[in-house]
């Protein structure tokens, strides 16, 4: 297995990966949107995708990292929103490889940390927990727009 960054030769491996993650979280199945979500985000260099591949290239699983800042300790930070793994292959060690992946960027790029965004009913609470994540209990608030 290897992990690469993503880049617009892989938008039709990530797409369908993103397209049943959106799906495992109870969105209906848009693989044009989902490619076209993947496509925009590479395009416009506003996430980092990082595509797990097994070695004949076949997909695996992704991570998707989006850039933050924290004004209180003026730095740069990643926010994790999507973590997936395809179904057939989990507990492999697919999940594990995609986040210390992760984490390798974020200490290369000299980033604070990684923010991991997660339901919180979510079964890789534990993977999460045995890779030293922590949960904050001061970061538990969201508004959400009633207009959309």
């Amino acid at each position: 297995m290897q992990i690469v960054f993503a880049n617009n030769e892989h938008i039709d491996l990530v797409a369908p990966l993103f397209d049943a993650y959106r799906v495992f979280y109870k969105q209906e199945s848009d693989l044009e949107g989902s490619r076209k979500f993947i496509q925009d985000r590479i395009s416009n260099k506003e996430s980092t995708i990082l595509l797990a591949l097994d070695d004949n290239q076949k997909p695996l699983g992704f991570t998707q990292l989006f850039p933050i800042f924290s004004s209180v300790t003026a730095q740069r930070m990643y926010i994790l929103n999507d973590l997936y793994v395809n179904q057939t292959i989990r507990s492999k060690g697919v999940g594990t490889a995609l986040l210390n992946a992760a984490k390798e960027f974020c200490k290369k790029q000299g980033y604070k940390g990684l923010v991991l965004q997660t339901e919180t009913h979510n079964p890789a609470q534990e993977l999460y927990k045995h890779l030293g994540w922590e949960a904050d209990p001061d970061l538990h608030f969201f508004w959400k727009n009633p207009e959309i």
